[in-house]
């Protein structure tokens, strides 16, 4: 009898002890846990704070008319922000406008018209695409696209869309090859394989039964996308088109290859012209003094811009939830 209730009182205080083992275990992981999180929102405010402290002798010297100033002058040491802002958000929207279709539409040929044995082959190569450094990409626009641009669809556009009453003022000389319209297509190439791979994996999480039974409906498969896969799937085509906007907002080296580096604003997106990116890597080498405080200016204003994106974006999908 002696032992059985030595054994019990032994069994309860094992058990107590394991249970404040595993406590305390918890309480670890959630301190680490927490901790992580807190790293990532303090690596973040860092960037903001080292950006705000260095890009502040900027908006001292010239005060908010940086953000809508139109020149970029060294020798003068005069500097605004306009030409490569809207350098940047020009190229990025005419890449969208290029890139989103067609990531939409190689999405529903791969999930409802490829034949099987070419399914998996086409995917890999999207794939593959979305891992080619984009210094490759801004080489190869250089050596090819941009001769391209330059003999036959420049001129082309210049004879035909440039002779339409104000449209045509987005088609003017000069015209060397390089400038926004050939950046937006260098962009729209790179983002087009992260929005297709990321629609096509969305498509393939419609359950099979909803999509055989708009075709036993009698729905064709244009309808079949129209009605059933984008709606369904709504969340992850805005996540997909958002990573896209994001990496075409702060690519670097292949604009800098393609978008003719000039600081002037322009009307005519065949004309060279500049990004916040590739003003930053062109001249932050040499850069000093208000200069590089004013090319630090433009990183926060990207930054800024960045975080506007993403939150339209957790804006959209929280939107597409009440539907």
């Amino acid at each position: 009898m002696v032992d059985a209730t030595n054994g019990a009182d032994f069994s309860r205080v094992d058990v107590a002890s394991i249970t404040k083992t595993f406590k305390l275990q918890d309480r670890i992981f959630f301190f680490m846990t927490l901790a992580s999180a807190a790293l990532v929102v303090l690596m973040l405010l860092a960037i903001l704070v080292v950006l705000v402290i260095d890009a502040l002798p900027t908006f001292q010297t010239f005060g908010l008319s940086f953000l809508w100033g139109t020149v970029w002058s060294a020798p003068t040491d005069h500097y605004g922000a306009v030409p490569a802002v809207l350098g940047t958000l020009i190229s990025s929207l005419i890449a969208m406008l290029i890139a989103v279709p067609l990531s939409f539409g190689i999405a529903i040929f791969l999930t409802e018209l490829c034949p099987g044995s070419l399914r998996r082959p086409i995917g890999t190569a999207i794939e593959l695409l979305a891992g080619v450094p984009s210094i490759i990409y801004g080489i190869v626009g250089l050596f090819v696209l941009v001769p391209l641009m330059q003999l036959y669809i420049l001129p082309f556009l210049i004879a035909t869309i440039g002779q339409v009453p104000v449209i045509g003022y987005l088609f003017q000389p000069p015209a060397p090859g390089v400038g926004l319209l050939t950046a937006s297509l260098v962009l729209a190439i790179m983002v087009l394989p992260f929005i297709t791979a990321i629609t096509r994996d969305v498509f393939l999480t419609v359950p099979p039964m909803l999509r055989e039974s708009a075709y036993g409906m009698g729905m064709t498969t244009w309808e079949v996308a129209r009605n059933i896969l984008i709606p369904y799937t709504r969340r992850g085509l805005v996540g997909g088109v958002m990573l896209g906007l994001g990496r075409a907002l702060g690519e670097t080296m292949a604009v800098t290859f393609v978008v003719g580096s000039v600081t002037r604003l322009q009307a005519s997106i065949i004309s060279p012209s500049t990004t916040i990116s590739a003003q930053i890597a062109n001249t932050f080498g040499e850069a000093d003094g208000l200069q590089l405080s004013s090319l630090i200016a433009l990183g926060l204003l990207l930054f800024i811009l960045s975080f506007c994106v993403l939150a339209l974006a957790k804006w959209m999908i929280g939107r597409s939830d009440s539907f």
